[in-house]
């Protein structure tokens, strides 16, 4: 009977050993975040540790470099340890790398996608492969105490009293070429920070920029409904809104803190530190840029002071546009990693969007604008760029300009396009051969 009950002893002491090692061996499931911010890679990194700490399971972040991402992950993908999760830029991402990504369609963090119509399917319309986790805006970034201490200048050459006026191109024009003649008077080096034209630097010009005129194009295209989808299946472009895309960019460059013949050693860092400093008084960029700006040494932009312009250009009906709002952030899951991978990848995800923990890290520290059910209006970014975006969001009297650049051929055509965009500045080539290297390197591509 001794002998039984030992036994008994020894065989219920293997089965809670066999219990406690599938545990251990569940929580061990390592994931491999590749992120694609790299102004985000610190808070990333202290999420990783939370979540750690938490569930007990690791975390490990890598962050790519600026302008690296495509090149990154290739590499990254191609190794033992891959990315367990990635991101996809778009519907063109999803196209190179649909191979590895997981369908999700049954995942939780799904469910609380608030428009699933934002999420990539399947090129047979099914499945889930990719989901969308930030919305961000952009368009021209203002600082509204220099602003005022224009409108308060009695001498300048105009009527406005204020930005809230100001809704077209020609009343743009009109007070940033004034501003820029009493820059002195203003206490700044440009109305415009440097128009960053450096390699890999381009992207707000040849990107951000061209998406507002493209967009104007794809959505005059009666054969479908989404511009986007338009953008996807042109085989050429018009560029019918050429003259106006010039506008804009030849008023940033022309009233910049830079000569234009400069710009090509500019980084984004540098316009934002320019704008951050006072040194200028607008900057184009995006509501992640706050994060940027808040960090500089001897920032003096004041939270209540910083807003939002839409990017006016001279398109007719313009006075009704607001500011560019999208996204090219999805999330995919590794298909090759291990189920256990998947699942602990997913776990974290929803983790990172449901609970109080990873939503604070959301609101308050990334800053994001997140289109999931489980965000209440209280849970909304206190970043003061955020709240712009929000805001003209929604704003019925507006009509926001979505962001179709995700339909652009490549990384390649951009890059070429940025490349053109310098060689102008420098005096090397005539805007008519940009014009001429935007619609031929967008039909080479899509022949």
């Amino acid at each position: 009977m001794k002998n039984k009950i030992v036994s008994l002893l020894l065989l219920v002491t293997v089965v809670l050993m066999s219990v406690s090692l599938c545990g251990c061996k569940k929580s061990s499931a390592e994931i491999y975040f590749l992120n694609f911010k790299p102004e985000s890679a610190t808070i990333y990194e202290e999420i990783a540790k939370e979540y750690e700490k938490e569930k007990g399971v690791k975390v490990k972040v890598v962050t790519a470099a600026a302008n690296t991402y495509e090149q990154t992950l290739k590499s990254e993908i191609a190794k033992k340890n891959a990315p367990t999760i990635f991101q996809v830029n778009g519907p063109i991402g999803y196209q190179s790398w649909k191979d590895y990504c997981l369908n999700i369609e049954s995942s939780e963090i799904y469910s609380h996608l608030s428009d699933k119509s934002l999420a990539i399917k399947g090129d047979d319309g099914k499945g889930v492969y990719a989901i969308p986790y930030v919305v961000e805006g952009y368009g021209i970034i203002y600082n509204g105490e220099l602003t005022d201490k224009y409108f308060s200048l009695k001498d300048r050459n105009n009527d406005y009293t204020s930005m809230d006026e100001i809704d077209s191109f020609d009343k743009l024009k009109k007070i940033v070429e004034d501003m820029q003649k009493k820059k002195k008077e203003l206490g700044i080096e440009g109305v415009f920070s440097s128009t960053s034209l450096s390699s890999g630097e381009e992207w707000r010009w040849q990107t951000h920029l061209l998406n507002v005129p493209l967009y104007y194009e794809f959505e005059a295209n009666d054969d479908y409904e989404d511009p986007t989808i338009a953008g996807l299946n042109a085989k050429e472009l018009d560029f019918r809104y050429e003259k106006e895309y010039k506008n804009l960019f030849d008023l940033y460059v022309e009233n910049s803190v830079t000569e234009k013949t400069l710009l090509g050693s500019k980084s984004t860092d540098d316009s934002m530190a320019e704008f951050a400093l006072g040194k200028s008084v607008m900057v184009q960029n995006g509501n992640w840029a706050w994060s940027q700006i808040k960090k500089v040494s001897g920032n003096n932009v004041k939270e209540d002071k910083i807003k939002f312009l839409p990017m006016y250009m001279g398109i007719s009906g313009e006075e009704e546009q607001g500011i560019c709002i999208g996204t090219e952030n999805y999330f995919a899951v590794n298909k090759q990693a291990t189920k256990e991978e998947q699942e602990a990848s997913l776990d974290f995800l929803n983790w990172l969007f449901s609970s109080e923990t990873g939503k604070k890290y959301v609101t308050e520290q990334l800053d994001f604008i997140t289109p999931f059910d489980t965000f209440t209006d209280s849970e909304l970014p206190n970043d003061p760029l955020a709240k712009e975006v929000v805001r003209y969001m929604r704003d019925d009297s507006l009509k926001t300009i979505p962001w179709i650049f995700t339909s652009f051929p490549s990384e390649n055509y951009k890059k070429d396009v940025g490349s053109a965009l310098l060689d102008y500045v420098q005096g090397t080539k005539t805007y008519d051969e940009v014009s001429k290297t935007v619609k031929d390197k967008w039909k080479s591509e899509r022949s």
